[in-house]
Order: structure tokens, then C-alpha cells, then sequence
């Protein structure tokens, strides 16, 4: 067995989430070569979305899990490339689906801290199903009750 490295943990994160997708129902396209800045175009009741696949095994000692969300340059994604980040968090087996409008430079993912801002995409497949997609996504959280 090969020792995981960066490029083989991200290329078997890819085929997770084309896996993930496909059971969904969702039609997925992998465009060829490395030049485009995502790596599928998901295509779902009509509409078409870039997504870039982003993974992490990091943890910090209090259970936080980091994703970077910028290109080997450390350039930032923008929405004119990419509609979505899917974040694979490896330790928790989850995945969180940011549109790119709610995602900064580091995704701070930590499924145990109640006020994280990016708890409401873990798992929201939906975001991705326009017939199914959920508004609540979209709103910024209500603050104190």
C-alpha cells in the first residue's frame, strides 16, 4: 500500500464525493485536466454548479478541523470559478457543502462547537437539488433566540 500523500488523499476525496453525488441522483462531469479552478460541474433540475473538492485529516487538540479554501498560490476562490467548496473532514467522515459567497481564505470546521458558522452546511447535499434546496441556508443565523 502507497503512503497517502496530499494528492492521493485529494484524489480519493474526489471519488467519495462522486460516489456521494451520484447515489444523490445528481449528474456529475469531471472536466479533463487540472486547468479549470473546480473540480466537477454538478448538474441538478436544470442548473449547473462548479465545486471544488477540499479535504482535511488535520485536528486540532480541541477537535477543530481546518480546510483551506484558496489555490496552491493561496489565492482565494471567487464566484466568478466557483459555486461551491465541498470540505471532507476525514477523522468525522462528514462533509459540508459552502456556497463560495459564505466561505473565507480557512474553513473552520468543528461539528462539536455549537456557534460555528459553517455547522448548517454539514451534509446540506440540498444546496446542490434546487427542488429540494432549503432557504435556511441562505439566511444569515438569528442571533439570541
Amino acid at each position: 500500500m502507497k503512503k497517502q500523500t496530499y494528492k492521493l488523499q485529494g484524489e480519493l476525496v474526489e471519488l467519495r464525493f462522486l460516489i456521494r453525488a451520484a447515489k444523490l441522483g445528481l449528474c456529475v462531469a469531471k472536466p479533463w485536466g487540472d486547468s479549470a479552478p473546480y473540480d466537477f460541474l454538478v448538474e441538478s433540475g436544470g442548473a449547473i454548479f462548479r465545486v471544488q473538492v477540499k479535504s482535511t485529516r488535520f485536528r486540532h487538540a480541541r477537535t477543530k478541523a481546518f480546510v483551506c479554501v484558496t489555490r496552491r498560490q493561496g489565492k482565494p476562490y471567487s464566484s466568478k470559478e466557483v459555486d461551491f467548496i465541498a470540505a471532507y473532514v476525514v477523522p468525522d467522515d462528514a462533509w459540508y457543502i459552502i456556497p463560495i459567497s459564505a466561505a473565507r481564505r480557512e474553513v473552520s470546521l468543528n461539528p462539536r462547537f455549537r456557534r460555528n458558522k459553517y455547522r448548517r452546511y454539514r451534509e446540506a447535499w440540498d444546496l446542490l437539488i434546487p427542488e429540494r434546496r432549503n432557504r435556511k441556508y441562505w439566511r444569515k443565523p438569528k442571533r439570541g433566540g
